[in-house]
């Protein structure tokens, strides 16, 4: 949390809402000073000096490249790159958070393409048990490209809500041609056990 001057100490920023003692038992100080250990840790095994100060962040960003800065008649100039490196470009990251961090990052790209398949399917088709079709027609159907419903296939699939056959035999949905008709087989009970959707009425908005 950015307070006072570039020389202000960093700390973080907390919700207004209670803390939830489930998720981190421990409290917000133990919490936070855990996190500063870690993050410490990370950056020294990288090589870099641990910020204690938003002056020290921001020479941290822009030795990333996670910002720019310009110096111009009207004073200094900040500015972000339109692509982010990713954490693990620039910081050794453990295992778990390795794979924690790509499952985000995979379900910030595959969420939309799934809801709006399963919008088509359960709206559109009125959830039908079997579906014989290829890519391109459900990429018709849905407005997408067929890399966008091949990869929202590949989510319900790797989640257990869907199954793909070609012919009798089982398919892999990542070699799934956009011509090549395939049968899709949803398991409607699964998915309405493990996801959760919501729908705002267009008035109540």
């Amino acid at each position: 949390m950015i307070g006072g001057d570039l020389d202000g100490a960093l700390t973080f920023s907390w919700p207004d809402e209670e803390w939830d003692y489930q998720e981190a038992p421990q409290g917000r100080e133990a919490w936070e000073t855990s996190r500063w250990e870690t993050f410490g840790a990370q950056l020294t095994a990288a090589g870099f000096p641990v910020p204690r100060t938003v002056r020290d962040l921001s020479e941290l960003y822009l030795t990333w490249g996670l910002a720019g800065r310009e110096e111009t008649p009207e004073g200094t100039l900040w500015s972000m790159p339109a692509v982010l490196p990713l954490p693990g470009g620039l910081l050794p990251l453990d295992t778990d958070l390795t794979e924690r961090l790509d499952r985000i990052r995979w379900t910030m790209r595959t969420g939309p393409l799934v809801d709006t398949l399963i919008d088509h399917l359960a709206d559109g088709l009125g959830e039908p048990q079997e579906v014989l079709t290829p890519l391109d027609r459900l990429a018709a159907a849905t407005g997408q490209d067929a890399d966008d419903v091949r990869l929202a296939l590949a989510e319900l699939a790797h989640s257990g809500d869907l199954r793909v056959y070609c012919g009798q035999e089982p398919a892999v949905v990542e070699r799934l041609e956009a011509h090549q008709r395939f049968r899709l087989v949803m398991d409607w009970e699964h998915f309405h056990e493990t996801r959760m959707q919501l729908s705002i009425p267009g008035d109540d908005v």
